[in-house]
């Protein structure tokens, strides 16, 4: 089947959302590990304990900055599994993009 402009342009667009969508997710992922992170490290903190806010460290209270922490990692939680769903979504879109351009049968061809 040939493609018509239109087709090559609405992949092309799927395929840049998709990448995008991918990053954004692994930026959250990687947030999301460095938060577990610096919550084990203040779980086995002793002395003071300092947040950044904007380029300054304010001293908190530890369950202060537990909380502000936990807050945190339930929004990029949330944020991931998000993404993870518009992943999902897109590439579906994909595939029936890719299935209507090879047409029928050709999945079964690549199996």
């Amino acid at each position: 089947m040939e493609l018509n402009e239109q087709q090559i342009a609405e992949i092309q667009n799927l395929q840049r959302q998709l990448q995008m969508t991918v990053m954004q997710k692994q930026q959250f992922q990687m947030q999301l590990e460095e938060m577990k992170a610096a919550n084990e490290e203040l779980a086995k903190s002793k002395g003071a304990v300092f947040r950044a806010a904007g380029s300054l460290l304010i001293e908190s209270t530890k369950e202060e900055a537990a909380k502000d922490l936990k807050e945190k990692m339930e929004t990029l939680d949330m944020r991931v599994s998000i993404t993870s769903k518009q992943e999902e979504k897109l590439k579906a879109r994909f595939e029936e993009m890719r299935q209507k351009i090879e047409g029928p049968g050709a999945g079964a061809k690549k199996k």
